[in-house]
């Protein structure tokens, strides 16, 4: 599942890079949603893109918090303990 490269370090799986996008993607599909509830219930354009970005920065934020609370695992702690030691 993850190769060594022939420097030492640690390639990330497929799923590693693209979480980025999958948090990204999330948010983005929470602020279309609420983008497109207030255009319906007010029919007023700028507004809805007014709640659509602040609502896709909102999610983003409280993403990436849940995302910091999540404990890794045996291998990501062995990962980092391996970049403190400078391997």
């Amino acid at each position: 599942m993850t190769d060594k490269t022939p420097s030492g370090g640690r390639t990330p799986s497929r799923r590693e890079r693209l979480r980025p996008l999958e948090l990204l993607g999330f948010a983005a599909i929470l602020a279309v949603f609420t983008g497109l509830v207030v255009l319906l219930a007010t029919r007023e354009p700028l507004l809805a893109a007014i709640f659509f970005g602040v609502a896709f920065i909102v999610a983003l934020v409280f993403l990436a918090l849940f995302a910091l609370t999540i404990k890794p695992n045996k291998d990501e702690n062995e990962d980092i303990e391996e970049q403190d030691r400078g391997h």
